[in-house]
């Protein structure tokens, strides 16, 4: 997996989730505390969530085929999708159901003291997935707040780990608070409550990781900067008089597709066009880097009238 899949974050909480999981699963067998069992829930299907972006990491590695003649660069997509739609939900819908379940039939905690020290412990290990995560996503942020990250990212591992990792800290916090109060005032309807959040925080995860998941499967194009950039190395070229049009493309977190057409001069012999395509090929790339696949068509440029109106915006040299 590239630098941008985070690979040492997905690791990192696989590794922790699964831990956590098996030490969340005997807390409950122990004390019968159903924001446990919502809680072994959530860290189980973590864990099956960094499998899967591992999963989709290897996946996108395959080369291009007949069949594929761009790569399988959205395999990552397509596994973040399922991670944020499916586990997520499943998940979400057990807690919510849990929590209905024990707030009808409610069940006397027993042995409290294990799931407490369990939940503490977790919030220790969740933490320091976190704090990997935070940093592997540093060195790809930039200056964008984390929201803004987190919504324009094109790599989706990074993302979905954060949001997973900032939701099990706070199904932890929900998970403590339930146990911590049935504890003091022998309700055990708080700890009903509180699989009741774990579940609605799920949910709400799982909605926004399938918004944003979604984007990058319909389609992105390049981020306003590196569309600049492009535009910039096409136009600055001496012999391009004019680009017509330009479309950009996301085949993977790390391969971007252009396409452009170019405008050059009527007496240009097709051996010097051909050179300065070369040359506007290697500007684009040395720009943008991910631009690994460049489509350049000549033409020769005709201003719009009447008669043949267009919608396409033109960029013509030398223009005010």
């Amino acid at each position: 997996m590239s630098a941008s899949g985070g690979g040492k974050a997905i690791i990192a909480a696989l590794l922790a989730n699964l831990g956590i999981a098996i030490a969340k699963f005997i807390g409950f067998l122990v004390s019968g505390s159903s924001s446990m069992l919502a809680e072994s829930v959530h860290s189980l299907a973590d864990t099956g969530n960094q499998g899967l972006l591992l999963l989709g990491g290897r996946q996108s590695r395959k080369r291009a085929d007949e069949s594929h003649p761009f790569g399988y660069g959205r395999e990552r997509y397509v596994y973040a999708f399922v991670v944020s739609i499916i586990l997520f939900s499943v998940g979400g819908v057990f807690s919510i159901y849990e929590g209905i379940e024990k707030i009808q039939h409610p069940h006397e905690l027993e042995t409290p003291i294990v799931p407490l020290v369990i939940l503490l412990v977790a919030m220790v290990l969740e933490g320091f997935s976190l704090r990997t995560a935070i940093g592997e996503s540093n060195h790809v942020r930039g200056k964008q707040s984390w929201i803004s990250f987190v919504r324009h990212a094109k790599a989706p591992e990074l993302p979905v780990v954060l949001l997973e990792d900032v939701a099990a800290l706070t199904g932890l916090v929900f998970a403590f608070a339930g146990v911590g109060l049935s504890v003091l005032t022998g309700n055990p309807i708080f700890d009903a409550i509180g699989t009741l959040a774990i579940g609605a925080l799920l949910v709400a995860v799982a909605i926004i990781l399938g918004i944003e998941t979604k984007s990058l499967l319909v389609g992105e194009g390049a981020s306003a900067g590196d569309f600049d950039k492009i535009r910039e190395a096409i136009t600055s070229h001496k012999d391009v008089e004019a680009l017509i049009h330009i479309k950009t493309l996301y085949l993977g977190p790390d391969e971007l597709l252009v396409a452009a057409k170019l405008a050059f001069g009527r007496a240009k012999k097709l051996s010097d066009v051909a050179s300065s395509i070369d040359d506007v090929e290697a500007a684009i790339r040395a720009a943008v880097p991910i631009a690994r696949i460049i489509y350049l068509e000549p033409d020769v440029y005709s201003p719009p009238n009447a008669a043949h109106p267009t919608t396409d915006a033109i960029v013509i040299k030398g223009a005010d």
